[in-house]
This record gives C-alpha cells, structure tokens and sequence, in this order.
C-alpha cells in the first residue's frame, strides 16, 4: 500500500477533490476531521488547550468555540504554536493507526487530506505522490470570505499564514486547478484516479514489508535456537 496526499491552501476547494475519491471508493483520512475529534471535550487536548487559552475560548456548552479560537491564533504567531504543538502529536497519532488499518484490509493506496503537508513536514517522507489543489487568487479569497464569514484583511491573514501556493505546486506530481466549476475539477481527478490505479508501487511496498519481516523472524529464530543449544549443552 501507497500513500497519497492531497494539500492545497485554505478555500481552494480540497474537499471536493477527496470526495471523488471517497466516491469511487478510495479511502481517505481527512486531517481536518480528526483535528476536530482530538479536541472534544474531555479528551486530553481539550484539557491543554483550555488551561492554555482560557475559558474565553469555549462555546456556552463547553465545547471549543474554533473561529474564536482561530482568530486569536492567527493573531499571535507564539500562540498558535503552542495550539501546534498541543494538537498535532495526537492528530498524527491518530492518522498513523488509521493507515495502518487501511493497510491490514488490503487497500492498494491511502488517500490523505493534509492541508500543512509541506508545513509540517510531518508525512513527507512517507508520500508516494502529492496532489495540490489550486485557484486563482482572487478566487480563494472570495471562498474564504464567504464560508468563514471573515473581512478581506483577516482572510488574507489566513492564506498568508500558509506556505505559498505555487511552492506547493511545485513540489507536487499532480496539479488540480479548482478554479473553474466542479465538473472540470471532476474531470481533472479522475484522470489522476486512473494513473494511481494503473500504478503497481503498491506490490514493491508489499514486497519490501514481507521481506522486512522475513529478516527479522529469522533473526529471532536464530537467536532462540542457539539460546536453546546454549542451555542445552
């Protein structure tokens, strides 16, 4: 099994790339949802972040008020490290056990929704191929100012906090330029769809995992067998 990641920046239209994907039956481990879950209540992210930020920071039902949240970080360069490095170990925790179940049912490639993948850094050494989903400029910063409800100045904040888009295309094996309507974006990823099909990479990761753990079992069998002439003799 391979490793797929899908980034791009803030509003440029990732989720509907990964729901091709999940529409034509590729798993997919969408880093957004599981940075949601790790911070539930009572769990011991939550507990941090509350000590760290405040009760100013939660809803009335005690639950982490995120644009509150996001607009004090994005504000403060420190504290939005410290939410850093509160949250990731546990995110990345979490994505790492989901591959590995991904992996035991048999899935030829594992598609993650990473939207700091060359932020972080975290999984780079890990990426079979790397999708960046793009737009125009303008573009992304209408999208933003629509579905976060933020002015023109908070939303550039975002997108500044980011790495730029074109390194990231850059960097990347496949592009996908959101900017027109959805069919074409639909158009573009099942092209890519197809190319990651076709590829037979997952059976040379297969291949080197099996001949890993051949090494090691004869190891330990070589080990234990001359521990058993040892006590023998």
């Amino acid at each position: 099994m391979f490793l797929v990641a899908i980034t791009g920046g803030i509003a440029t239209g990732k989720s509907t790339v990964t729901k091709i994907f999940k529409d034509n039956d590729i798993p997919v481990i969408d880093a957004d949802l599981i940075a949601k879950q790790v911070v539930d209540i009572n769990t011991p992210a939550y507990k941090r972040i509350k000590a760290e930020f405040g009760e100013k920071i939660l809803l009335p039902n005690g639950e982490i008020n995120r644009p509150a949240l996001g607009q004090l970080v994005f504000n403060d360069v420190e504290k939005r490290r410290m939410l850093n490095f509160i949250t990731h170990p546990p995110i990345h925790q979490t994505i790492y056990k989901q591959i590995f179940k991904y992996f035991l049912l048999g899935h030829n490639f594992v598609v993650l929704d990473l939207p700091l993948l060359f932020e972080s850094g975290q999984f780079l050494p890990y990426i079979h191929k790397i999708i960046t989903v793009t737009c125009e400029e303008d573009i992304q910063l209408s999208r933003l100012m629509d579905r976060n409800g933020l002015s023109e100045a908070d939303a550039k904040k975002r997108i500044a906090a980011q790495m730029p888009l074109e390194k990231k295309c850059e960097q990347s094996h496949f592009v996908i330029d959101n900017s027109s309507n959805s069919s074409d974006a639909e158009e573009q990823t099942l092209k890519i769809l197809e190319v990651l099909l076709d590829s037979n990479h997952h059976w040379r990761i297969r291949g080197y995992i099996l001949a890993t753990a051949a090494v090691l079992l004869s190891g330990v069998a070589w080990l234990l067998n001359n521990k058993y002439k040892f006590i023998s003799e």
